[in-house]
């Protein structure tokens, strides 16, 4: 299939785009009679996808092959029925020109799930544009240690702060197109990821690694994908307590469950059963299978009718009610969208340290700027979730953009730290640009990644045996670089060296870091003044640091995750594990239990202005049973520029008898408030989350005393605090 070209929008629906608004219950009847009108092969081909699988898997594996087009799965053109046409793209699509935003972590560091539903509306119209209908990026995979590789795709630890911005982001693409929420569930280490096996009890999978999830399935995602780990003891693509009990079940999720690509699903039968509904990307297992588990009476029509069915009623849901029209070349790549992405890196950016307010700079003659990652393209994983950007703004050329001739800027790249020192020295100030790379972490496609699979793939065609001989004698170039989980949690210790030598040579020095999550920074964050947190910053992140260093924007990123002082703070991580267990232990949880200071807590950022928090105030202080908490109280900018404050409230259950966190993240407000200016803030918390998990009885609200903690972040010694009971006999929200 030829790469598609921005006028392939007609290609997204095909004839079932349209203009018109459906009711549910139209949508309802139309997919059913598209249904009644496919042959038995047509359905059972609605279940996977409609590559062949050894010259799809060549291409695949191909240098930019997973992002030459989107991945076509069950389309039926004798009735003008497109398909799943999947496009993946955390940050943005994959296909060619693309917008190429910040990436999740970075967007989780805005806390600004308004920014986060409109990023999404941008990526659901490129997509539709692109020819494609299925995004594949909704990551809301639970950040548990610093050191996955693809931390970089989510959104944070936090799984309130998660659900918010998975919600979000289904909220926008779906203005346009279908969104697939990923990867259910527990799939938070890279290079094991084929093989590892997660246990969890049922309260830390309820409490901690769900909740996420139900959010977004609450907002109407379209799609599921199941991860490859397998979760207490079967693999996830063929689950029955994840698929059929929890999601359909317990949620009572409609839309369609799909695998992760080519690996995701181990047995036809299994699979089927559990409820999977779709095979990605290939023809491959269920091609080979169904037709014949049907025939033996082990799969029955109804599993088929039912997953063709829901796969037929999104495609019907989002083809209506959107003028295929809008959907053109200027849609793609274009100047909103590069400006939605700069103000995401801007509003991402989190200012970690800024003694002696070095930042932000003024009166700046010479401006050194250090580092090989200034002058080069750093987005992210070079993956599946990889975008190709027409351009790439760089730190360096941000601010020589920005600077002009005012501020002579000189750079280098840092590869001998005496000279870089002594070009800081002439200077009036410095800024050091270090981290990671695609090299250090993203997805991870070992060398024999194939070997352990063959005997599940379909034997080749005749005129495919040579294509499969090449692949599997290792002749196939593969385009993925190496990624993987990270094999430290501190910078490298070229950057730590240069750090140290430049901020001896010029003690003005900030520090920009470029990482997917946490770095730990102890052997040198006390030798510099300022440190700011840049992530991967999409293709305007050079402008926008420029906007935060020279003051033109204010900072107010928010850590989305902790930031240890030491790697054994956090849990046990073994990149290699064919085994682990999670429990209800990471991030400020674990901190908090343990007594332990982070050197940066989770939601702490500065500013250059500073805010003050007073006249908490609840609505009620007894609260019966079902009764929200609603909250309320005044900000004030107690500084002299205007500024974007994240209000936090935690909810601490004392008294409880159960083991339970210190305090929880239960609801947040991002606010902008002028220099003197007071702006009044209310949060809400409902009762249900309020609860913890009993395996025998269900969701439980204890009827004891409870503390509302709101703060700036998850330590801030100034928090404000209130006292409320619950007077109620124990009660539950069902099942889910």
């Amino acid at each position: 299939m030829d790469q598609p070209k921005p006028d392939a929008s007609a290609a997204a629906f095909g004839a079932l785009a349209t203009a018109e608004s459906l009711s549910e219950a139209e949508i309802d009847a139309k997919a059913r009679a598209l249904l009644a009108q496919l042959s038995l092969d047509e359905k059972l081909g609605l279940m996977d996808g409609d590559t062949r699988f050894w010259p799809g898997l060549a291409e695949m594996m191909a240098p930019g092959g997973y992002a030459g087009r989107p991945w076509v799965a069950g389309a039926v053109p004798r009735l003008g029925i497109p398909g799943l046409r999947f496009v993946d793209g955390p940050r943005g699509i994959i296909l060619a020109g693309a917008t190429t935003f910040p990436v999740s972590m970075a967007r989780g560091a805005t806390w600004d799930v308004d920014l986060e539903e409109r990023i999404g509306d941008a990526i659901g119209r490129e997509l539709r544009s692109l020819g494609g209908n299925l995004f594949g990026g909704v990551c809301i995979n639970l950040l548990r240690h610093p050191a996955w590789g693809r931390a970089q795709e989510t959104y944070g630890e936090d799984p309130h702060h998660l659900g918010a911005f998975g919600a979000a982001l289904v909220r926008g693409v779906q203005r346009h197109a279908m969104a697939c929420v990923k990867h259910f569930a527990l799939n938070s280490m890279e290079n094991a990821r084929f093989k590892v096996d997660v246990t969890a009890k049922p309260r830390a999978l309820r409490e901690i690694y769900f909740p996420h999830f139900r959010r977004a399935v609450g907002e109407g995602a379209a799609a599921v994908m199941t991860a490859y780990n397998s979760v207490n003891g079967e693999w996830c693509g063929q689950n029955d307590t994840l698929i059929a009990g929890v999601l359909k079940g317990d949620w009572g999720f409609r839309g369609f469950v799909i695998t992760d690509f080519i690996f995701g699903m181990r047995d036809s039968r299994e699979a089927a059963r559990a409820g999977l509904d779709v095979e990605m990307p290939f023809a491959m297992h269920f091609e080979r299978d169904l037709k014949g588990l049907f025939k033996r009476g082990e799969v029955p029509l109804a599993r088929i009718d039912d997953a063709a069915l829901r796969v037929l009623r999104q495609q019907v849901r989002f083809g209506q009610g959107r003028d295929p029209a809008q959907y053109g070349p200027d849609a793609v790549g274009c100047a909103a969208h590069r400006a939605l992405a700069r103000e995401a890196a801007a509003k991402s950016i989190v200012l970690l340290k800024n003694e002696g307010d070095l930042l932000p700079f003024a009166g700046l003659r010479r401006l050194a700027v250090i580092g090989a990652l200034a002058d080069r393209p750093n987005t992210g994983d070079g993956g599946s979730s990889n975008t190709q950007p027409a351009h790439v703004v760089t730190p360096l050329e941000g601010l020589r953009a920005a600077c002009g001739d005012a501020v002579e800027i000189v750079h280098d790249d840092g590869a001998d730290p005496a000279r870089a020192a002594a070009v800081a020295k002439g200077a009036d100030a410095c800024l050091l640009v270090v981290g990671y790379t695609h090299a250090d972490e993203g997805e991870y496609i070992p060398p024999d990644m194939l070997e352990p699979f063959v005997p599940l793939f379909p034997p080749p065609r005749p005129e495919e045996d040579g294509l499969a001989k090449r692949i599997l004698g290792g002749a196939q170039e593969q385009g993925f670089p190496p990624g993987g989980d990270r094999e430290r949690l501190t910078l490298h210790p070229r950057d730590e060296a240069l750090i140290r030598t430049v901020a001896a040579a010029n003690p003005r020095c900030a520090v920009a870091i470029m990482a997917g999550s946490a770095v730990i920074l102890e052997a040198w964050r006390e030798r510099v003044p300022a440190i700011l947190m840049l992530w991967y910053p999409g293709q305007e992140g050079g402008h926008a640091l420029a906007d935060i260093l020279l003051g033109r924007v204010n900072p107010s990123g928010r850590l989305p995750c902790s930031f240890p002082k030491r790697a054994e703070h956090l849990p046990a991580f073994d990149r290699a594990a064919s085994r682990a267990t999670y429990d209800l232990w990471h991030g400020y949880r674990k901190l908090d239990r343990d007594r332990v200071e982070p050197a940066f807590p989770f939601g702490f950022g500065l500013g250059y202005t500073k805010f003050r928090l007073r006249g908490l105030s609840l609505e009620r202080e007894t609260l019966a049973e079902g009764d929200p908490l609603r909250a309320s109280l005044k900000v004030t900018n107690i500084g002299l520029r205007e500024g974007d404050e994240v209000v936090q409230l935690y909810v601490a259950a004392r008294g409880s008898r159960v083991e339970r966190a210190e305090r929880e993240l239960k609801a947040f407000a991002r606010v902008t408030v002028g220099p003197g200016e007071t702006r009044s803030v209310e949060l809400a918390v409902a009762a249900e989350d309020l609860a913890y998990y009993d395996e025998k009885r269900g969701w439980i609200v204890e009827p004891i005393e409870y503390e509302a903690i709101v703060g700036r972040h998850s330590r801030d010694p100034d928090a404000l605090r209130a006292r409320f009971r619950i007077e109620a006999a124990e009660s539950r929200r069902g099942t889910g």
